[in-house]
């Protein structure tokens, strides 16, 4: 099973233009359908500008977007890279615009909060970290949600950036009966991303 979001660099907002010549899927592989692409690529050119009057879109909106899939679409990975690639250029936006209001100390403090609530729960034992489906449903497989959770509880504890963005977005679990609770682990790889894009 997949994480629910789709995500990734080329430059997607440049000189006031969006790029969205992505190569297509080919054979019968599936891409991305571009009308949907593109439209949201240029929604998000507009929201970056102000353009877009009243535009609530954020660095989590773009993490969060996906996009439905067809023969001869875009070509996934280009498209998940620029869409991490425009993540971090909001996600800058965001950060600089919450310094500029509350302090560089402030905004530290709340990294640090951050940093603490996802510590708390990565230290939880193996196959307890987070809440399991149901007795009839399935979820993330808790052995590899552990597995992965292990490398980033070691990334913190050296206190280096071993992980990329893009590992932690990409990161695939297959599905089991109760299994993790797939909202919950989604919340906590979200929360490792703002802390590596903070960090960086």
């Amino acid at each position: 099973m997949t994480r629910s979001t789709q995500r990734s660099s080329t430059e997607p907002v440049q000189n006031g233009r969006v790029h969205t010549s992505f190569p297509l899927a080919t054979g019968s592989q599936l891409g991305y359908q571009q009308e949907q692409v593109d439209r949201f690529l240029e929604e998000a050119r507009s929201a970056y500008e102000g353009a877009a009057e009243g535009s609530a879109m954020t660095s989590e909106t773009v993490r969060r977007r996906a996009f439905a899939v067809k023969r001869g679409g875009y070509a996934p990975r280009y498209v998940d890279a620029a869409m991490d690639r425009l993540e971090e250029v909001f996600y800058e936006r965001e950060r600089r615009a919450r310094v500029r209001a509350a302090g560089e100390e402030a905004w530290w403090e709340e990294t640090r909060q951050l940093l603490s609530e996802v510590r708390g729960r990565i230290n939880r034992p193996r196959g307890k970290r987070f809440r399991r489906r149901g007795l009839f449903a399935t979820g993330y497989r808790r052995s590899q949600v552990d597995a992965f959770l292990d490398r980033v509880s070691e990334m913190f504890e050296r206190r280096e950036l071993a992980l990329q963005p893009a590992e932690v977005r990409d990161v695939v679990f297959h599905s089991q009966w109760r299994g993790y609770d797939e909202e919950q682990v989604d919340a906590l790889l979200d929360a490792v991303v703002e802390l590596i894009l903070a960090t960086r």
